[in-house]
């Protein structure tokens, strides 16, 4: 199978990115977020939450569609996603690495991510990709009342180098 193309995201990807997205969320989250976070993370909450998003979206694309996305957001990283059957293939740093251009890009030498600190699997991944755990944090997380505090760990990478791609990978 060919390399996935790694491109910004349009409006007809958000529903595969909501899909990659919610499966992935709760791979992650569940028994390491509050419980009332989890009630709010509705398969629907993903869906509009990618579409009003791709504008910040880079999506991973192969021949069955989406197989995973970023989302930055001026020097923070705030998601990073691979759907499950694509995990392993080095897609995970592909994308990272283009959020960090990205973000470099945008004028930023230092980036940042909050990771749910329970989450191993993902904090081994930022670490071997030369992110810093620099220590626990709240994370104010959008819910449809307010914001929900999320207790999780501030990871962080500068300097930062890249420089801007374009097309496959």
């Amino acid at each position: 199978m060919p390399a996935p193309l790694i491109r910004p995201a349009t409006g007809a990807d958000a529903p595969q990115i909501a899909t990659v997205w919610y499966a992935g969320w709760r791979d992650g989250h569940l028994g390491h977020v509050p419980d009332a976070l989890v009630a709010v993370r509705t398969p629907e909450s993903f869906r509009t939450r990618a579409a009003d998003r791709v504008a910040d979206t880079t999506v991973a694309v192969d021949a069955d569609g989406v197989a995973g996305f970023v989302m930055v957001a001026g020097d923070e990283v705030e998601q990073v996603y691979v759907a499950a059957d694509r995990r392993g293939t080095g897609l995970a740093g592909a994308l990272l690495a283009e959020a960090e251009r990205r973000v470099a890009a945008g004028g930023h030498g230092r980036a940042w991510l909050a990771v749910a600190a329970g989450n191993e699997r993902a904090r081994r991944f930022y670490a071997r990709s030369g992110w810093v755990d620099d220590g626990p944090f709240t994370y104010a997380a959008a819910g449809p009342d307010g914001t929900i505090d999320v207790p999780v760990r501030r990871y962080v990478k500068s300097p930062l180098t890249g420089t801007p791609t374009t097309g496959p990978r």
